[in-house]
C-alpha cells in the first residue's frame, strides 16, 4: 500500500508512485498514436468518412461517468471493509492477549500466556497468507513449537486450526482450574470474534464483483475512447489527440483503480497493506508480554506492502 505525505498542487502532476498512469501508460499511447492518425486521415477510414458529431459523445459520456462511479464505489466500498476487518483482528488480538496475561492465575512470567500470544501471533500472518495465497512455512516456522508448525503445514485453513489450537488451550486452562467458567465464556467470545473475521475475509477474497459487470465496463469504456477521435477530429483539428488523450486517461484510469481497489488483500501498490498489518499486530502483543519491539524501517515517504 502507498502512504505517502500529499505534494504541492504542481508536484502532484507528476506523481507515479500509487499513480495507476505507468500501469495505463502504453494503451493511452496507442490511443495517441491512432488520434493523431484519424486526423491525418481526416476522419475517414479506408477513403470513407465516418460521421459523428460530438453531442452523443458529451450524453453518452455522462452515462458513462456513472457507470464508473457505481464500479467505483463498490471496489472501494470492498477495500474499506477489508480494512474495517482488520481493525477489528488487532482489537480481538489484544483484547484475548489482556485476556491470557490478566485474567488466570498464572504466575508472572508463566510460559502458558506467552504461548496462547504467539499462537495469536501465528493466527494473524496465516491470515495474511491464505488470502494472498501465499506460503505460510517461513513464519509458522518462526512462531510455533516444531510440532505444531509441521502438523498444519500442509492444511489449507491453517487460521481456523490455530482457533482450535487456542480454543484447547482455553479449555486446558479450565480443567487446570486456572480459569473460570466465566472467563472461559470471555475467551469464547473473542475467540468467535476471531472466527467472523475470517469468515468475513473470506466471503471478499472469493466473492468478487460479478465479471459480467468488469466486461461490459471494460468494452464500454475502450470502444467509447477508440471512436471519440472520430467524434472531434471536425471540430478539434490537431488538438484532438491531446483531449482524447485526456478523456481517455479518466475513464481507463478510473477502471485500472476499481480493478486493484476490487481485492483488497492483494499485492498490487493501493491494497492493505497486510505486512505493516501483521508486523503491528506481532509489535502490539510483545510488547503486552514485555518483550522488546523493533521498529519498522520503513521509508518515510511511501511504503509497499
Amino acid at each position: 500500500m502507498i502512504i505517502r505525505k500529499k505534494e504541492n498542487w504542481f508536484k502532484m502532476l507528476f506523481v507515479m508512485k500509487g499513480s495507476v498512469l505507468p500501469r495505463v501508460f502504453p494503451r493511452l499511447l496507442l490511443l495517441l498514436v491512432l488520434s493523431f492518425l484519424v486526423v491525418y486521415a481526416r476522419g475517414s477510414f479506408f477513403h470513407m468518412k465516418i460521421q459523428l458529431n460530438p453531442a452523443p459523445f458529451t450524453l453518452f459520456g455522462i452515462a458513462l461517468a456513472l457507470f464508473l462511479g457505481f464500479r467505483n464505489n463498490a471496489s472501494y466500498d470492498r477495500f474499506w471493509e477489508g480494512r474495517k476487518l482488520w481493525g477489528a483482528l488487532l482489537n480481538d488480538t489484544r483484547s484475548l492477549a489482556r485476556q491470557a496475561l490478566t485474567l488466570g492465575v498464572y504466575p508472572k512470567d508463566a510460559a502458558e500466556p506467552k504461548a496462547f500470544i504467539q499462537f495469536l501471533i501465528a493466527f494473524t500472518y496465516s491470515l495474511k497468507h491464505q488470502l494472498r495465497r501465499t506460503d505460510a512455512s517461513a513464519d509458522l516456522d518462526r512462531l510455533l513449537p516444531a510440532s505444531l508448525a509441521n502438523n498444519i503445514k500442509n492444511v489449507h485453513y491453517k487460521p481456523i486450526m490455530l482457533m482450535k489450537e487456542m480454543g484447547e488451550w482455553v479449555q486446558r486452562a479450565k480443567q487446570d482450574e486456572k480459569i473460570d467458567s466465566i472467563q472461559q465464556a470471555a475467551f469464547d467470545e473473542n475467540l468467535n470474534k476471531l472466527s467472523d473475521i475470517v469468515g468475513g475475509c473470506e466471503r471478499l477474497a472469493g466473492t468478487p464483483i460479478p465479471y459480467t459487470y468488469s466486461v461490459l465496463l471494460h468494452r464500454t469504456v475502450y470502444i467509447y475512447c477508440l471512436l471519440l477521435p472520430f467524434g472531434f477530429v471536425d471540430s478539434l483539428g490537431w488538438m484532438t489527440p491531446i483531449i482524447v488523450t485526456f478523456i481517455a486517461y479518466t475513464f481507463v484510469a478510473l477502471e485500472a483503480i476499481a480493478d486493484e481497489l476490487e481485492e483488497p488483500f492483494g499485492l498490487a501498490p493501493n491494497d492493505l497493506a497486510l505486512d505493516a498489518m501483521s508486523r503491528m499486530i506481532e509489535n502490539t502483543l510483545l510488547e503486552m508480554t514485555g518483550k522488546p519491539v523493533v521498529p519498522d524501517a520503513a521509508p518515510t515517504d511511501y511504503y509497499i506492502s
